[in-house]
């Protein structure tokens, strides 16, 4: 197979066609940063979806309690700051004076409780603070209060953790849509406002800066905390499907900051001196296949072992980064490469020697019966569409009916929530990436819950037990101890999905400084 063919994608402009333009008469005079991200922005509720296109919108728009200093540790955010009691069982969160929404409103402590409880629902850390809160109310309009059933040290990280889904504050009234429904209406009190009538589907997303946003006085900016200095009057997302277009946009200077460069492109780019190219994440992005355990075939883990046992991680992570080592690791098991928790237990089942005719009689073993199963692709995403590619050729080879079916990645977003048979619209793999700090470990890893929370609906009473007990670990090896439990079980029982190695992402913009560590945030970031 060919890695050109895999990378290769429609035409979404015109070779040497400019950006979208109608905004810029108007926008003559402003400071604009044009920007093209990594796919359209389908979904915008960054508590709906986990899609990171959709994040890092949240975070244009939305502010949050806590933020994520450039350690990765938790800091006051929208908080003024908070203290304990009661040997840490009661939390008082008080906020700082002055903030507003978008509408000129006041942000209130009750829009912040409304809020928690939304994110909550969706969260995997937000689920297991919320199972671990006895009371969460409002005593005034500036203090949030929480009385803990036991201890829960990470409250201010799972209230500023910067992966999906974000705990976004917003007004009570919008707080109170169902968790699982999507809000349109975008009222936050971040530091720009969207403006939904300039929006174009498939084509554009704008914002302005918030000029009633009242920064963080202290702290040095660093991933989402610290001050949120909005330099730029307008942002203008600008979607370009095709990678020489972007490319082309960038080096012209038609475009500031194009959020992913496709690895072929980026030798190109280091050329230009007038292109910055930077890993501003070093977590990169954990490749990933999830199932439909919900659903023939793969509500059978056995059948799920069988594709784990055939795939190649090195296979599919040079087809994203071609030969240089740099852009990529492997093997990779359920947590991120070189954090606290990562570790050797049950990699055999991703090192050992792959053998197609192997997986075929354990699939033939497990019972697999010839049953269709819908493979869905990204074709604007490199990190969806690539290792679907080459995981419908394995499957195939090993027995597999495949019906690959290729989109652009905001229609995948859309369909991974279906629970409807493979005919009537349902699925049974999708492939896309998450940043390494949403795998660091059991608390926010959304694709290792066993209470069929997340799309794939994954049912393990096994897995569940043993995320309790990591939140009970007493210490750091403790901890260490359980994680390596929970990914042999991941990896050699349950196998909630198939990890397929870490591709380090490199950014690339021109003219711009500030640019922070994390993934794409237009606080602080000025023409150089």
């Amino acid at each position: 197979m060919q890695r050109r063919s895999l990378l290769s994608a429609p035409l979404g402009l015109a070779a040497g066609a400019g950006l979208s333009r109608p905004a810029l008469v108007a926008a003559q005079g402003q400071r604009v940063l044009k920007f093209i991200p990594q796919s359209d922005l389908v979904a915008l509720d960054p508590v709906w979806t986990t899609a990171y296109v959709t994040r890092n919108h949240g975070y244009m728009v939305f502010d949050t309690l806590f933020g994520t200093d450039a350690n990765l540790r938790p800091v006051p955010q929208m908080a003024e700051g908070a203290t304990t009691e009661d040997g840490g069982r009661t939390w008082r969160i008080v906020l700082r004076p002055g903030l507003t929404f978008h509408n000129g409103s006041a942000v209130l402590a009750r829009d912040c409780v409304a809020s928690i409880q939304r994110w909550g629902r969706r969260d995997a850390f937000g689920q297991a603070l919320l199972a671990a809160t006895n009371e969460l109310s409002a005593p005034d309009d500036r203090t949030v209060l929480f009385r803990l059933k036991a201890p829960f040290p990470l409250l201010p990280n799972a209230l500023g953790k910067a992966p999906s889904f974000m705990c976004a504050i917003m007004p009570e009234r919008l707080a109170r849509t169902d968790a699982f429904t999507q809000i349109t209406e975008m009222v936050g009190s971040g530091p720009f406002r969207f403006v939904a009538e300039e929006r174009m589907a498939g084509a554009r997303a704008v914002y302005r800066r918030f000029e009633g946003y009242k920064p963080h006085e202290g702290g040095t900016p660093g991933w989402t905390g610290g001050p949120k200095i909005a330099h730029f009057d307008r942002v203008e997302w600008n979607v370009v499907p095709d990678p020489s277009t972007a490319a082309a946009a960038l080096r012209s200077g038609e475009a500031d900051w194009w959020e992913f460069p496709l690895a072929d492109l980026i030798p190109l780019l280091r050329r230009d001196r007038n292109v910055r190219v930077e890993v501003t994440d070093p977590t990169g992005l954990i490749v990933t296949a999830r199932m439909n355990a919900a659903a023939k075939p793969f509500e059978n883990p056995a059948i799920r072992r069988a594709v784990l046992g055939a795939v190649n991680q090195k296979d599919v992570m040079e087809a994203l980064a071609g030969s240089d080592p740099n852009l990529y690791r492997t093997p990779v098991g359920v947590f991120c490469p070189g954090t606290p928790m990562a570790s050797d237990a049950g990699m055999g089942t991703l090192t050992g020697r792959r053998d197609p005719a192997a997986a075929r009689r354990a699939l033939e073993a497990a019972g697999y019966a010839g049953e269709k199963m819908v493979l869905l692709s990204g074709t604007d995403q490199p990190t969806s569409k690539v290792p679907a590619e080459i995981l419908a050729d394995v499957m195939q080879r090993i027995g597999m009916s495949v019906d690959y079916q290729a989109t652009e990645w905001g229609t995948v977003v859309q369909r991974r929530a279906s629970r409807e048979p493979t005919d009537r619209g349902g699925w049974s793999m999708y492939c896309s990436a998450w940043s390494g700090t949403d795998h660091m470990d059991p608390a926010g890893h959304l694709m290792l819950r066993g209470n069929a929370g997340f799309f794939g609906w994954l049912q393990s009473d096994r897995l569940e037990t043993l995320r309790d007990q990591w939140f009970a670990a007493p210490d750091l090896a403790a901890q260490q101890a359980v994680a390596r439990d929970i990914q042999r079980q991941a990896l050699e029982v349950d196998v909630p999905y198939l990890p397929l190695g870490q591709f380090i992402q490199p950014t690339a913009y021109r003219g711009l400084t500030g640019v922070l560590p994390g993934f794409a945030a237009f606080w602080n970031v000025r023409r150089a």
